[in-house]
């Protein structure tokens, strides 16, 4: 679908009409066709159908809402302006019967149907009168892309909103539409504090209409109906939002397009009719814009049930964000510089409003569509603050590979089949109470190769690695920052600073593996040296291991509790490292395995012990005989045979008072 902006073109045709119209005999409002949007995505808010309904005129005599005009109001002189949609202007006089038309007014149609635009700012009894809206020009305009200031298009303090948003949300008048803008200003000094009013108004007042959506003789758009019944589609929403800001002394605008909401399919192209309606409101010398309809609350995904949930992201929208999932009829109404073409708007990713609210800043790719290199695709995403993030490829998370950035994320995604996948990405704030992740992004995988050598363990958790969230957690200066750890000979260290009064768990996981846990948990020893912690990590075979860190604080009783993990990798097939030797409860933290660190020993050999321990009376290494260990240095050293015996033990003698010996560690003897 091509836009029209409000440039003269060529094939424009200018007509000098004089046009004498009496009260009684103005034309109806043009008939529109507005879709019914509601924003798309899980928790979204709503959308329309994309059939028309008709706008009446009042009966003669009467107002829009069916109120009696007095006859005075008609007899007076009337100046009437109005930008269609589209952009065509007409000035008309409105004089009473038996008079003379004092202009001559010139009325300009560009290309297309010759129809003329609606009559707005008729005077409203008690009420400012509304100034003819001028189109859009320079000074409202943005530059695209969003340069991340603001998500609002003028300074906002929401906190200077709050008493008066707290009394539009107790305004409840439904007789007419005059007394309810009348009761909704006397709180409202300022033309913003008066759209925020009745913004707040409509958003908490009226409901998306799900039974006028799938049933059309239902359903009315009149203002005062929308008012009465309190349901509507968007057209209503927008008309009702346009007329209570005209008797409020508002510029308005109700201007149609298409929508990124409810049943849009990511990639999808837009002909035919518009689907949508929303606002733009002239403040401070500017046009802004707004969607009452997706500021009010969500349906469900069956369309059948409507929630209020309000969202203040749709309230003076940052134009350049409001771009994403509102494409306008007139491109013109876009207010960018540059503007976009509806292929820019159907290939751009779509970022619904709790990607921005949440904070976050840009996603890459931009684009809807991702194909991936070998087998391999990327997502990463800049936010302004610390943000935890989860995804699924196809309803899980097994295939990817997604890192914590002090400012955003990382996602390598490896699908395990070809063809095409969907991909959503969710988040949620670091500091948020409750664990409820809300869906930000939504991409298609085109997948041609799969890399099954990116075949990761079921038991890896999202994300991996160490982050901002692994050091509030008090695993500070991490020795290995990547998420991955690459050994050929199966063996590995990691070293962290630790916070105080922090007790570390560490396990092992691996799909394939036959051990059990607790055999596992012996493939890695835990060395202390003052704050600082070491993992030695020898694996008993090639493989893919997660590596899983839990830690609890060492004055709670209680569990621990998991913190992250990483992803070992260790393709040569000749490892086979045996495990360390069994640690007991009265193997202090700082102890120290030197030599051996093996927890098997050679069968018929003289072994070598030297152990690191302090505020120890006596060590014995007890196998088929018993040895005594010697003290130098801050070490306990000497030699153990190993013959006829298939168990070795450590003990220490705590207190040289007493006789009594405390089992540490023990170590298996090779069969003979």
């Amino acid at each position: 679908m091509g836009t029209m902006d409000f440039k003269r073109d060529p094939g424009a045709v200018t007509i000098n009409l004089l046009l004498i119209v009496h009260p009684e005999e103005a034309a109806g409002e043009q008939k529109g066709r507005r879709g019914r949007q509601t924003e798309g995505g899980r928790s979204a808010g709503l959308q329309d159908d994309g059939n028309g309904n008709s706008r009446e005129q009042p009966p003669q005599g009467k107002d829009r809402n069916g109120r009696r005009v007095s006859k005075e109001s008609c007899e007076q002189t009337q100046a009437v302006t109005s930008y269609s949609n589209n952009g065509t202007q007409v000035t008309v006089e409105i004089h009473p019967k038996d008079t003379t038309p004092q202009l001559l007014k010139k009325l300009s149609f560009g290309k297309g149907p010759r129809r003329l635009p609606s009559l707005r700012g008729q005077d409203n009894r008690g009420f400012q009168r509304t100034e003819a809206p001028r189109p859009p020009g320079g000074k409202d305009l943005h530059a695209y892309p969003w340069d991340k200031s603001s998500l609002k298009s003028m300074p906002v303090d929401l906190q200077q909103f709050e008493k008066l948003d707290a009394y539009a949300l107790k305004v409840n008048v439904k007789n007419s539409v005059e007394e309810l803008v009348t009761a909704l200003l006397k709180q409202a000094r300022t033309d913003l504090e008066k759209v925020r009013a009745i913004w707040m108004w409509i958003c908490h007042h009226i409901e998306y209409d799900v039974v006028g959506y799938h049933n059309k003789s239902q359903l009315s758009s009149k203002p005062i109906d929308v008012l009465q019944t309190g349901k509507s589609i968007c057209e209503g929403y927008a008309g009702l939002f346009e007329q209570m800001c005209s008797i409020a002394g508002i510029q308005c605008m109700k201007l149609s397009g298409y929508s990124k909401g409810y049943g849009y399919k990511m990639g999808q192209t837009f002909t035919g009719d518009s689907d949508h309606a929303w606002n733009a409101v002239y403040l401070d010398g500017r046009w802004h814009l707004l969607d009452s309809t997706w500021g009010s609350g969500a349906v469900d995904d069956s369309f059948t049930k409507f929630t209020f949930r309000y969202n203040e992201f749709y309230f003076l929208t940052h134009p350049a964000l409001f771009i994403n999932n509102h494409f306008p009829d007139n491109s013109n109404w876009q207010l960018l510089k540059p503007t976009l073409t509806l292929k820019d708007f159907e290939n751009n990713m779509l970022h619904n409003s709790n990607f921005y609210t949440l904070g976050l800043l840009t996603a890459e790719p931009q684009t809807a569509v991702i194909r991936t290199v070998n087998g391999k695709a990327s997502v990463s995403v800049d936010c302004r603050s610390a943000t935890l993030f989860k995804f699924e490829l196809k309803g899980t998370d097994e295939h990817g590979l997604m890192t914590l950035k002090k400012h955003g994320m990382k996602l390598d995604i490896y699908p395990q089949k070809t063809g095409s996948h969907k991909l959503q990405i969710f988040a949620k704030p670091s500091k948020a109470s409750e664990d409820v992740y809300n869906c930000v992004l939504e991409y298609v995988v085109e997948c041609e190769s799969v890399d099954k050598a990116m075949r990761f363990p079921k038991g890896l958790h999202q994300p991996v690695g160490p982050s901002w969230f692994t050091e509030r957690q008090g695993f500070l200066r991490p020795s290995h920052p990547d998420p991955i750890i690459h050994t050929n000979d199966g063996r590995c260290s990691l070293t962290f600073t630790l916070g105080k009064d922090i007790s570390v768990l560490a396990l092992l996981h691996c799909d394939n593996s036959s051990l059990t846990e607790d055999k596992r948990r012996q493939h890695i020893m835990q060395i202390h040296r003052g704050n600082q912690i070491e993992l030695k990590i020898h694996l008993p075979h090639a493989g893919n291991f997660v590596l899983k860190i839990y830690a609890k604080k060492k004055s709670d009783p209680g569990n621990y509790d998991y913190i992250f993990n990483y992803l070992i990798t260790c393709l040569n097939t000749e490892v086979k490292w045996p495990a360390f030797p069994q640690v007991y409860s009265k193997w202090a933290e700082d102890y120290e395995i030197l030599e051996p660190l093996s927890g098997l020993l050679p069968a018929n050999r003289n072994v070598q012990f030297k152990l690191k321990m302090h505020g120890i009376a006596k060590v014995l290494v007890l196998a088929d005989d018993t040895h005594s260990l010697t003290q130098s240095r801050g070490c306990w050293e000497g030699t153990c045979n190993t013959s006829g015996c298939s168990e070795v033990f450590v003990m220490v003698q705590e207190n040289a008072n007493h006789s009594f010996y405390s089992h540490v560690l023990k170590y298996e003897v090779e069969s003979q």
